[in-house]
């Protein structure tokens, strides 16, 4: 029987990643820190946070080189300037336009945005998006944990961009 290797080194990418991963003000900095953990493993190299977010370097294990975190006050205008740079704007939220996450198919250049843990994302920048996604449910509660549906988000796009 082969020997199995544990920890191998990262997966190479063939071109970085073109997709931003932005948070509302988020109620818990845990659920942030796993959320940076996540993009970290996913190759995001830049995320936007809003508010007093703070990451724990013990959840998120992010050695802070490799994804640059910017901390605006508020989503929308930094959203507004990622649209004029030609991203596409995708929301995590269930909407009554939303679209299922087995069926969306996402663009290289995306800004995904993950919702507050209670409120979702808010009626000022679900104003701005391009499409909203959702992650359908079978159970309750309604719907997953913000940390648990960014990871979902960002498991989709890397399976449809495998080398970057």
């Amino acid at each position: 029987m082969p020997t199995q290797t544990r920890h191998k080194p990262p997966t190479e990418l063939e071109r970085p990643r073109e997709l931003i991963v932005a948070c509302p003000p988020m109620r818990s900095n845990v659920n942030l820190s796993r959320i940076v953990r996540a993009a970290g493993c996913c190759g995001v190299r830049r995320m936007i946070c809003c508010g007093n977010a703070k990451v724990i370097d013990k959840i998120a294990r992010e050695p802070g080189e490799s994804i640059r975190i910017e901390i605006h006050r508020t989503l929308s205008p930094v959203l507004e300037r990622f649209r004029a740079e030609g991203f596409e704007l995708v929301g995590l939220e269930q909407t009554t336009g939303s679209q299922s996450l087995f069926d969306f198919r996402f663009r290289r250049k995306t800004v995904l945005i993950v919702g507050n843990e209670r409120l979702g994302i808010g009626q000022d920048v679900l104003r701005l998006l391009n499409h909203t996604v959702e992650i359908p449910v079978y159970g309750l509660p309604h719907s997953h944990n913000a940390a648990s549906a960014a990871v979902m988000g960002l498991y989709e796009y890397c399976r449809q961009y495998p080398r970057g």
